[in-house]
């Protein structure tokens, strides 16, 4: 049975933002209205010339909506790690000669851009199709902090609306220089609340060419989810795939066992929750918190959550899933990466050592104790925390540990991965369809053609 429940505290969905209406009833139905090429502030042309590289170039790959650091990407330009287009043939080697097509249909393949502009990050993939998925051809992020203040003005900030039109200049330049053919450029928590939100909006269409669209709280946690799906444990039963951002924390529980679309996980409820490691440093100081306010910011969070109006009947079967340990918690946020970065003792992040890793809660719970017992300064000293994400840290560990207290599950699933991938998959996947659909109307055609001759 799939259940459906409302969003808790989703504000200002409405004709007044451009917000995606009407969120597809499954994982594979996500993203499925047809999109415009909006968002692709020009293509390159022949003697375009790239931006100079400087320090606004330097970018991370792989950061949460609370601004998990990665490994850093040269100032250089990084090479195209696609297949290289084939030259012609030799007639001696037919072997070679079978291989090169299929080659330059990838190799040539036009690239997607996702861009997630958050309420504390803006972050960029540009990526080309595969045989299998898509390969990353260019990243961007930068921690913009669009929602500083907003909680107690509901506008966005003349401050946080130049940082967040910088960075969002540098993925216009990045998707120029991609060459990418369709874009999806989305907002989420910060600008659904904010009432400036449409000028801020005009403002980024006319200074850097990108047309943002609001998306609804709901339409974000699916494109979260569908994302990560190649890291759930479907020897689970139940699995619940929390996203930790900036304004707000989204929740989509699934039924693993049960296929929806496309042979997809079934989505039985999903949840927005007004608490992100923002909104939370912010009304708690997150620079001065000491042991007792991170047990206050738990116990708020445990509050909202109990306040979610869950089915009765799922709320039944999760608690006998997790009296049977057949519960899977997969958390897709910079929180997740920070103390999964912090466990495994990585001196720099490694997505590679992060992605993907399990984690026992006994040892998120010791990483939590160690950080929540620490002063500001000390905080910034942690390798994978640093400077800009010492005053969001503890927020994003009680919002982990308000939803492992509401839900006891033995282990986490962390996941560097998430709404930019599930956008660039739904991307494609649309011009996949709409591909076929031109060469069965094309393949219609010619055999009309034939009869009547």
């Amino acid at each position: 049975m799939v259940y459906a429940t409302a969003a808790h505290g989703v504000a200002r969905v409405d004709g007044t933002h451009k917000v995606v209406r009407g969120a597809p009833a499954s994982l594979g139905d996500a993203g499925r209205e047809p999109q415009r090429a909006a968002g692709v502030p020009g293509t390159a042309r022949e003697g375009d010339a790239d931006p100079s590289p400087g320090s606004e170039d330097a970018a991370t790959i792989g950061t949460g909506d609370d601004g998990q650091p990665a490994p850093a990407i040269s100032k250089q330009r990084p090479p195209s790690r696609t297949l290289p287009s084939p030259t012609s043939p030799s007639p001696t080697s037919p072997s070679r000669a079978k291989k090169r097509p299929g080659k330059s249909r990838y190799a040539s393949a036009p690239s997607y851009a996702a861009v997630d502009l958050g309420t504390n990050n803006c972050r960029l993939l540009v990526a080309r199709p595969t045989r299998h998925g898509f390969k990353v051809i260019d990243a961007f992020s930068r921690i913009v902090r669009l929602g500083e203040g907003l909680g107690s003005h509901n506008e966005l900030s003349p401050q946080a609306m130049d940082r967040a039109v910088g960075a969002l200049r540098i993925c216009a330049a990045k998707m120029r220089r991609g060459n990418v053919a369709r874009a999806r450029v989305i907002a989420t928590q910060a600008c659904r609340h904010a009432l400036n939100a449409d000028a801020f909006m005009d403002r980024v269409a006319y200074e850097t060419g990108l047309e943002l669209e609001v998306v609804t709280a709901e339409e974000e946690a699916r494109l979260a989810v569908l994302g990560c799906i190649p890291l759930l444990d479907r020897s689970a039963s139940r699995a619940l795939v929390f996203d930790i951002g900036g304004g707000s924390t989204e929740l989509v529980w699934l039924d693993t066992q049960a296929a929806g679309a496309g042979g997809q996980p079934r989505i039985l409820a999903w949840a927005s929750v007004p608490a992100g490691v923002v909104t939370l440093a912010e009304r708690y100081d997150g620079r001065t918190i000491d042991r007792a306010g991170y047990e206050c910011m738990v116990r708020e969070v445990t509050s909202l959550l109990d306040q979610q109006r869950w089915p009765q009947e799922l709320h039944a079967e999760l608690a006998e899933a997790a009296q049977n340990n057949d519960i899977h918690l997969l958390g897709t946020s910079g929180t997740v990466t920070t103390i999964a970065g912090i466990h495994l003792g990585l001196r720099r992040y490694d997505r590679s050592k992060v992605d993907g890793v399990w984690i026992d809660f006994q040892d998120v719970a010791a990483v939590t104790q160690d950080l929540s017992s620490m002063s500001f300064a000390e905080r910034v000293n942690v390798p994978c925390v640093g400077k800009d994400r010492a005053d969001l840290v503890l927020a994003g560990c009680a919002i982990l540990e308000a939803i492992q207290s509401s839900w006891p599950c033995r282990r986490l699933r962390v996941a560097d991965r998430g709404l930019r991938e599930g956008i660039l998959l739904t991307l494609m996947r649309e011009d996949r369809r709409s591909g076929k659909r031109k060469r069965r109307r094309r393949g219609g055609r010619q055999g009309r053609r034939h009869t009547a001759s």
